[in-house]
């Protein structure tokens, strides 16, 4: 995979009123970028685009990511305003929490629809913009719960490990034309997602920050992933030992889980 220069690439980045993606969209601000930043809700942008200050470099769209409609939009903004498009950053997500026996199939497909369809689908439909870019970039924000599963989780689970195996093949098969796939993994960041998937699912989620990473400090990670050219960066050492260990002794990592999990 290229190294690539931040200053001047255009980058779409959805997810962006909360969390790590308001915190890519600074870091990338910071570092010359044009960004896109696409989320929700319109009053968390107007605050993101008056505290940054960056002018005609920030187009902030209000949309959901899994209507297509608002997906073309924020395309066509992109290349209208910046004339192009070098970076894809599929950030958005939603989690759930709680048992799947007892949950709701609204659960799973919403998380599904979120977490996986709406990624693929944008991926997709970006491509014709990624291939007339320059060093072109698609970034997939997975979890480290894409590589080891957990009890509790298993709907989210499902598709962040979804989402690996999709990056993993299109790396191979865009490879060709070009254009890069990083998967970023985080472990628990500290921001609104298991209090949100909390409310969805019905459950306090007490507990859940312990050990946290500030978005800030992921955000960091993902540029210089970016830059560096990296193909999968899993952002902490105890991510990193879980996964190793799953991959080494799935039984015992299977053990600890079920006991501490």
């Amino acid at each position: 995979m290229a190294r690539r220069a931040i200053e001047a690439s255009r980058v779409i980045v959805t997810g962006a009123s909360s969390g790590i993606g308001r915190a890519l969209v600074v870091a990338l601000i910071e570092r010359g970028a044009s960004v896109v930043a696409m989320a929700r809700r319109r009053e968390r942008l107007d605050e993101l685009a008056a505290e940054l200050q960056a002018g005609e470099r920030l187009v902030c769209i209000a949309g959901d990511v899994t209507q297509a409609a608002d997906r073309a939009a924020v395309l066509a903004a992109c290349d209208t305003q910046f004339g192009g498009l070098d970076c894809l950053v599929n950030n958005a997500g939603i989690g759930g929490l709680g048992p799947f026996a007892g949950a709701s199939p609204d659960r799973l497909w919403r998380i599904m629809e979120v977490n996986l369809f709406a990624a693929a689908e944008f991926t997709r439909e970006a491509l014709p913009l990624l291939r007339r870019g320059r060093a072109p970039l698609i970034v997939n924000v997975g979890s480290v719960l894409g590589h080891v599963a957990v009890p509790g989780k298993s709907e989210y689970c499902a598709s962040k490990f979804a989402l690996r195996g999709l990056s993993d093949a299109l790396r191979i098969e865009l490879a060709r034309e070009g254009i890069d796939v990083l998967l970023v993994s985080p472990s628990t960041t500290s921001s609104e997602f298991f209090e949100r998937a909390g409310e969805h699912s019905g459950i306090t989620a007490t507990g859940s920050l312990r050990g946290a990473m500030a978005p800030t400090a992921v955000a960091r990670k993902i540029v210089s992933a970016m830059q560096r050219g990296r193909r999968e960066i899993i952002l902490s050492v105890g991510g990193n030992l879980l996964v190793w260990l799953d991959r080494i002794c799935p039984p015992l990592a299977s053990w600890i889980l079920k006991r501490w999990g």
